[in-house]
């Protein structure tokens, strides 16, 4: 590497200044130790002329070099004392990337400080909930009605129809495998088993979650995001009680109902293929669906719909009102939600099952 000299003409301005520029990165091609500006021969300089020294000098930098200049007259030479500290400065040190720990110690933390924002979140909205409506600081019952109709009754059909098809699809795929053993007749226990204790439940939930949990989500990210929220908080109103409270209870309510719909629409699915497929008579099939119901195992399913409404609820909540950005940030918190729902509804009933299992069983 060597010093490389480039000579600077007598009127530097924004046209000049450009082919001094296109000059210097001629050349300076290859690496350079200093480039070094000649200005004695320069009597006017301009603002334009400035920025293009100015970058120049940022140039030879990111070449490897250092920048500097000789010669300048006294009409320029104030202005060059002005663009001094520029032209000398030093490029900024890379970024360096996070280790391993720092990465761990990040993502630590920032899971921290959500759980404690959804643990906040949720004594907020179980207190509005279930204990200031009964110290007289009122509920929207107005709202709570529109909620359990867009959440309970408008998913009436989706719920039913699943179910229906699960039931279909078990009795098929079962009564295949019990058929060498003459055993079909018990694919209505089955049945009723799996969907009193497990298959009602966690089907109905999973399409709750992905239609009201997503909707609940996007409604109060959009709100956030056009600055509703902060509206509200203006003006006095816990976002609790107005927003969060009516859906909670809403969710509270209907979501049981579903479940004993999806319940009945899936054996009605299995009896279905009992009866117009594997040839037994109605009764025959009811009797044996209504020997194997058992209140333990509906109490069980019934039990669980509670917790997974309180999930799908405030996690919807949770989600929506951490949007960031504009409508972006409002999908992906949508999606989020979703994601958290279903995973907290396997975890919850994981839970049950454990329960169940080792201490009811």
């Amino acid at each position: 590497m060597s010093d490389t000299r480039l000579k600077a003409p007598d009127k530097l301005n924004g046209e000049t200044g450009a082919r001094l520029f296109d000059e210097a990165r001629r050349i300076c091609r290859k690496d350079i130790k200093t480039l070094i500006l000649d200005l004695s021969q320069t009597r006017d300089m301009d603002s334009l002329g400035g920025a293009w020294l100015l970058k120049i000098a940022e140039y030879a930098r990111r070449r490897g070099g250092e920048f500097k200049w000789e010669g300048q007259p006294e009409a320029i030479a104030d202005f060059m004392a002005m663009l001094a500290p520029a032209l000398k400065m030093k490029p900024r040190p890379a970024r360096k990337e996070p280790g391993m720990f720092e990465s761990l110690s990040d993502a630590l933390t920032g899971a921290a400080c959500e759980f404690a924002e959804f643990l906040n979140l949720c004594v907020d909205a179980i207190y509005w909930t279930a204990v200031a409506p009964f110290e007289g600081k009122g509920f929207r019952f107005d709202a709570f009605l529109d909620e359990a109709h867009e959440m309970g009754v408008r998913a009436i059909r989706i719920v039913c129809l699943m179910n229906f098809l699960l039931g279909l699809i078990i009795a098929m795929l079962s009564a295949k495998q019990v058929e060498a053993f003459g055993m079909q007749i018990y694919v209505a226990n089955l049945i009723m088993i799996g969907f009193a204790r497990e298959l009602a439940a966690i089907m109905t939930a999973t399409v709750v979650s992905a239609r009201t949990g997503a909707a609940i989500a996007a409604e109060l990210a959009t709100m956030k995001v056009q600055e509703e929220i902060d509206a509200l908080r203006g003006m006095g109103i816990n976002v609790a009680q107005y927003l969060i409270a009516p859906k909670l209870l809403a969710l509270l309510v209907v979501l049981p109902c579903l479940v004993t719909l999806g319940l009945i629409s899936g054996l009605a699915g299995g009896a279905v293929w009992g009866v117009f497929v594997l040839g037994f008579r109605p009764s025959i099939w009811y009797q044996q669906t209504l020997g194997a119901a058992y209140m333990d195992d509906i109490i069980q399913g019934m039990l669980k719909t509670v917790f997974f409404a309180i999930a799908i609820a405030l996690i919807g909540c949770h989600n929506g009102l951490r949007v960031a950005g504009g409508s972006r940030g409002v999908g992906l918190m949508t999606t989020r939600a979703v994601v958290m729902d279903i995973f907290m509804l396997i975890c919850i009933d994981i839970v049950f099952a454990a329960i169940f299992y080792y201490l009811l069983g």
